[in-house]
């Protein structure tokens, strides 16, 4: 019977996150939801922040707080991606529909690949015709990586009652 080797379990307690660590080998602090971060009037509010009924300054989601001169944000531990015109990013074939292409790009909704934005095969310009359309799968299928760059953004507008 073959010896396999112990294995050494560490609980969640003694892990230490590097990520968190920054050069001078201090580990940041961590703010949560809620939290106060300053009464004083003279800062900025940026991302991941808001001023409660009291004028306090408040953390809007869990994070490390970064300062830049007057202005405070809070850079959350985990977020989604979200795109700017011109950033170059892969994504994920999820799904293939009418004149387009769904693309997971680990953003809160998934980006669309138009036919009509892609240089086809052969890289001479063309009409994009129905016979194109029929034959998308050809070109891209459900789980193909690709990269492109964004050309525009949309915001849906969600309604409020």
């Amino acid at each position: 019977m073959a010896q396999y080797p112990p294995i050494n379990v560490r609980l969640a307690v003694n892990r230490v996150d590097f990520n968190l660590i920054t050069n001078d080998g201090i580990q940041p602090r961590l703010y949560t939801p809620g939290e106060e971060i300053s009464s004083q009037p003279d800062f900025l509010r940026g991302h991941g922040t808001y001023v409660d009924d009291e004028k306090t300054l408040r953390a809007s989601v869990a994070g490390i707080l970064e300062k830049v001169n007057k202005l405070i944000s809070i850079r959350p531990l985990k977020a989604r991606y979200n795109g700017d015109i011109g950033d170059l990013v892969v994504g994920r074939i999820t799904e293939v529909q009418q004149k387009r292409w769904k693309v997971d790009i680990n953003a809160k909704l998934d980006a669309v690949l138009l036919l009509s934005s892609v240089n086809l095969p052969g890289g001479e310009l063309r009409r994009r015709s129905a016979e194109d359309e029929q034959t998308m799968r050809r070109y891209l299928q459900e789980g193909d990586l690709i990269c492109a760059e964004v050309q525009s953004i949309f915001i849906p507008y969600i309604h409020e009652y």
